[in-house]
């Protein structure tokens, strides 16, 4: 590598921030899952729908998530990049290559892992958060007796909503919110949405799988001692636990 180039412009570089990236990625794959989970509450979405304003309006998480369309944007770019580079240097194939014997199915299709992943993102973002951004969902009272604390529901007319509320009348707590829950819920009635979060996910636990141990490779972490550990996470965590627990969410709203 020349003195004069940068250190992240070099392939070492790139490998380096895609690894970054994608540990951090894995990092909001957590925490949304997490979240998410509020969708099986039995409250007619009063808890996703807490959730789902307080992850649009709190400020260090709108920080964050800044940090997280960056790091999208940044890691699919890199990908793409590395994916040519290697690509132009090896233009003519080798005269007799075994895939299966040098390396796992994962690990050589990446890329097309990578693209239903940022179909299915592509996808997620115009059905949810960009509905929920400008003001495409519907509205949603709920009132909660303080005394019992029953929880009633009702859908609100465009005329009766302004903005998020929280008050209390009367022993009555009364919350006024934008419903994501039944847009949730209206979305996943759709077979072909619900077949494509399935096979996305399914997508995204062969990529994590690959993905996680190879991040941490790069980052220098190979030793003996831990890298059984970050294989098993890649695995069982990133590559069965996560992916499970999304492609549960569609399936429940269909089926229920």
């Amino acid at each position: 590598m020349s003195k004069s180039k940068p250190v992240f412009s070099s392939s070492i570089g790139k490998k380096l921030i895609m690894s970054l990236t994608g540990i951090f990625l894995c990092l909001f794959l957590v925490v949304h899952l997490v979240g998410n989970l509020q969708l099986f509450k039995d409250d007619a979405g009063l808890a996703f729908n807490k959730y789902a304003y307080f992850m649009t309006h709190f400020t260090p998480i709108k920080v964050v998530s800044y940090l997280l369309y960056a790091s999208v944007i940044v890691h699919v770019i890199y990908a793409i990049t590395l994916s040519m580079k290697n690509k132009a240097a090896r233009p003519i194939g080798y005269a007799k290559y075994d895939g299966q014997a040098n390396s796992k199915w994962n690990s050589r299709n990446m890329g097309i892992l990578g693209t239903v992943i940022l179909v299915f993102l592509a996808t997620h973002m115009s059905n949810f958060w960009w509905k929920f951004h400008n003001d495409q969902v519907p509205y949603i009272e709920y009132r909660t007796d303080l005394a019992t604390g029953q929880t009633t529901a009702r859908e609100l007319q465009a005329s009766e909503f302004h903005d998020y509320q929280e008050t209390v009348e009367n022993n009555v707590q009364i919350l006024k919110a934008r419903d994501l829950y039944k847009q949730v819920d209206f979305a996943f009635k759709n077979v072909a949405l619900v077949a494509l979060y399935v096979i996305a996910m399914a997508a995204l636990a062969f990529h994590l799988i690959h993905g996680f141990q190879s991040a941490f490779q790069t980052l220098g972490f190979n030793h003996r001692r831990y890298i059984g550990i970050i294989r098993a996470i890649g695995v069982w965590v990133f590559g069965v636990l996560i992916p499970i627990g999304f492609a549960i969410m569609p399936l429940f709203f269909f089926f229920k």
